[in-house]
């Protein structure tokens, strides 16, 4: 059986052999031929063509073509046709890696948002040809060969069950929705916040306008600065950056939304306030040694500014509250509440000194000064300013109800993770405190180059006034957005995934430097006239003081803006160690540049320098926390994209700050000093430094610019 073939043919299968003869075959025919064997004759031997001329022509085709249409190729121009697989010839030169794309690096353990085309992680879902070709029927793919006759054989004699219809598809959600909730919360926070700093602007003219820019106003702005400093040593730090992730991963662990958490959170920070509160205003007087000598060695100044401590010190209780209260919406998704309710605060203060004005008039009228000023004056503004940080605290219990939260007292913060929020606020106070350092030497240098100048508009009050506005657009555009971007960076953060958290600070610090980079330029051409334009009632030579120390301010402001979005990133990680060093360097560099200006300066020009140190120190420190948060998310920070934004926007404000400032002092010098000269070379020289920074970016195609414009154009409906 096992026999080839050919040895078979002839024996016993049908076949018989003539007796000393060949075998015949069955099929012979009678004449002894042998028909072809049909296994053995090659397959194309049997043509039924091969009888018909090729070469013939089909009359009616003949008779059909067109040659006068469609002439033959002239002979010898028919080329053969090209292989259609061939392999492309090698390239002459090797690829050129400048050129060339480099190879990504490996994507992140966990959901990754690097997906093609924009797809979710969670619902995305790759698969092969061959799964999309056994998945296109109806029919479910069945483990193994034989699976689907057991499913026939169960299912016969049964009839057909009908097809479910399939539900109606939900509403496709646009794909901008984090982007346009993202740009809905930043735009009311920015609303919020620019109200709050305007409405802070005046709280600061009324002050200058009510005290002065001497002693007497340097003496109110030492015990006004106090609680805030006390408030950002001790707990402030930590509620600002540290309990925001922990209230977002509450919320998505805990059964309760985290609601328990955060009642135990904001119990335990009103006992701690209390306590501090206590303590801070039995030492009032040495709070005040520390924060300036020169006022505490005057008997009248330091008697003044004790009695306005006392006052101030309470509202470190309320701050706290707030600012807890502020964190528990913002973790709910709730922003605008916290930007909103300082305003009530900033109300109550410019009442409280339009009345001191009403009654004792300007400081540029009466002449009052730390030995001449009664103490009902001392009393109404410093119940004043208590008043308004209680109305502030006590106008975010509303927007707290709206949202389902009851605060109930608890005291059982053991065991609950209070424990790791504190251990993780401990370096926050540390970086507080390195920074707080650096201030108080500042407040220490500045108060007594005021002195020593002997000028109005050269001591504490005028620096703390400069930085006021410089610090505006950081606020309402910066803080803003990273206050909206803070919840998705802790979440990413959480998910272990660096991709989403290193594009979010990208976002971020390429959409706030559209802004910062052209206002800082702004600072620099324009500080003159807008520092005597807002500072006029207190005096022309205090107001061009104040002026210079804005300039001086002004291009640090970006290493500043820069810094702050950095640190989101490490808050996001729960690193508060690295912030902490970081600080320390800038608080270090702050101190010694500020320390060298006081020495090195006359007194008069001492704190302008002090003002550029400041953002030099933050120049020192972007660098060394850029290079450490792009080692934490794996040696990429999308570097190379926001280096390029910041340098081309840069190109393309000095052109414009050079022509602004031009045309501003030129105002100044052929109308005056005055207010309506400051007015109009701020009017005109803005005006015309915006445009020409506007047309030069539109020019160089910067997409964030061109974004910007395209997006105010459509809420103007152009």
């Amino acid at each position: 059986m096992n026999a080839p073939y050919d040895g078979d043919r002839g024996q016993g299968a049908g076949g018989a052999a003539s007796p000393g003869g060949p075998p015949v075959p069955p099929s012979a025919g009678q004449d002894g031929s042998v028909p072809p064997d049909p296994y053995l004759q090659h397959a194309y031997d049997d043509d039924p063509y091969r009888a018909q001329d090729l070469t013939a022509q089909d009359p009616v085709g003949e008779a059909l073509y067109d040659r006068a249409a469609h002439p033959p190729p002239p002979p010898g121009t028919y080329q053969e046709p090209a292989p259609l697989y061939q392999q492309p010839p090698p390239a002459p030169y090797a690829p050129d890696p400048r050129i060339w794309a480099q190879t990504p690096p490996p994507e992140p353990a966990g959901p990754s948002r690097h997906l093609p085309y924009g797809d979710r992680p969670a619902t995305t879902q790759f698969v092969g040809v061959d799964d999309l070709v056994t998945q296109a029927s109806d029919d479910r793919q069945e483990p193994d060969a034989f699976a689907h006759l057991f499913r026939d054989q169960e299912g016969s004699g049964k009839p057909p069950v009908p097809p479910q219809p399939e539900p109606a598809p939900a509403p496709a959600k646009s794909g901008g929705g984090k982007v346009s909730g993202l740009l809905k919360s930043s735009a009311l926070m920015a609303a919020g916040t620019l109200v709050s700093r305007l409405t802070g602007f005046v709280r600061s003219l009324v002050i200058t306008a009510a005290l002065g820019a001497a002693m007497l106003g340097d003496s109110f702005t030492i015990a006004y600065t106090l609680p805030t400093m006390i408030y950002i040593l001790t707990v402030g730090g930590g509620l600002n950056s540290v309990f925001v992730p922990q209230l977002v991963r509450a919320m998505k662990d805990d059964e309760d939304g985290g609601e328990a958490f955060a009642n135990r959170l904001l119990t335990l920070v009103m006992v701690a306030l209390g306590l501090i509160v206590a303590a801070a205003v039995l030492v009032a007087p040495v709070l005040i040694q520390l924060m300036s000598s020169t006022i505490a060695d005057d008997v009248a100044a330091n008697s003044v500014a004790v009695t306005f401590a006392r006052y101030c010190l309470p509202t470190i209780f309320f701050m706290g509250v707030h600012v807890v209260m502020g964190q528990i919406l913002n973790a709910r998704g709730k922003f605008g509440a916290m930007m909103w309710t300082p305003v009530l605060n900033n109300i109550v203060m410019i009442i409280t000194f339009g009345l001191f004005i009403w009654v004792y008039g300007t400081s540029a009228e009466s002449r009052m000064g730390v030995d001449t000023i009664p103490p009902e004056g001392v009393r109404l503004l410093g119940i004043g300013t208590l008043l308004g940080l209680v109305v502030q605290s006590l106008a975010m219990i509303p927007y707290l109800r709206e949202t389902g939260f009851r605060f109930r007292p608890r005291f059982d913060w053991k065991g609950h993770g209070l424990g790791k929020t504190v251990k993780l606020a401990k370096w926050t106070v540390l970086f507080v405190l390195a920074n707080q350092a650096g201030v108080l030497v500042v407040t220490q240098l500045a108060t007594a180059a005021g002195t020593a100048s002997g000028h109005d508009g050269t001591g504490f009050l005028a620096y703390s006034n400069a930085q006021l506005i410089w610090g505006m657009p950081q606020a309402i555009i910066t803080v803003s957005v990273m206050a909206a971007l803070l919840p998705r960076i802790s979440r990413a953060a959480h998910d272990n995934d660096p991709g989403a958290v290193r594009d979010d600070i990208s976002q971020g610090l390429r959409n706030s430097a559209v802004a910062i980079v052209p206002v800082a330029f702004t600072f620099l051409a324009l500080g003159l006239p807008m520092a005597t334009l807002l500072y006029a009632s207190s005096g022309i030579e205090a107001a061009r003081s104040m002026g210079f120390i804005l300039m001086a301010f002004a291009l640090g402001l970006i290493p500043y803006s820069v810094q702050y979005v950095v640190l989101r990133g490490f808050y996001a990680y729960e690193d508060t160690r690295t912030p902490f060093y970081n600080t320390v360097i800038v608080a270090a560099v702050n101190a010694a540049a500020s320390a060298l200006c006081y020495v090195v300066l006359p007194a008069r020009w001492a704190v302008v320098g002090m003002a550029f140190s400041y953002g030099l120190a933050y120049a020192v420190g972007v660098g060394v926390a850029w290079r450490r948060l792009r080692n934490r998310l794996g040696g990429d920070l999308d570097g190379a994209h926001i280096v390029r934004t910041y340098a081309r926007l840069c190109m393309a404000a000095v052109p414009a700050a050079l022509a602004g400032g031009a045309v501003g002092f030129g105002i100044l010098e052929l109308v005056g000093t005055g207010a309506l000269g400051s007015l109009a070379a701020l009017i005109c020289g803005g005006v015309l430094l915006l445009g020409i920074f506007f047309v030069a970016a539109k020019k160089m195609r910067i997409e964030e610019v061109n974004g910007l414009v395209g997006m105010v154009r459509g809420r103007l409906g152009r």
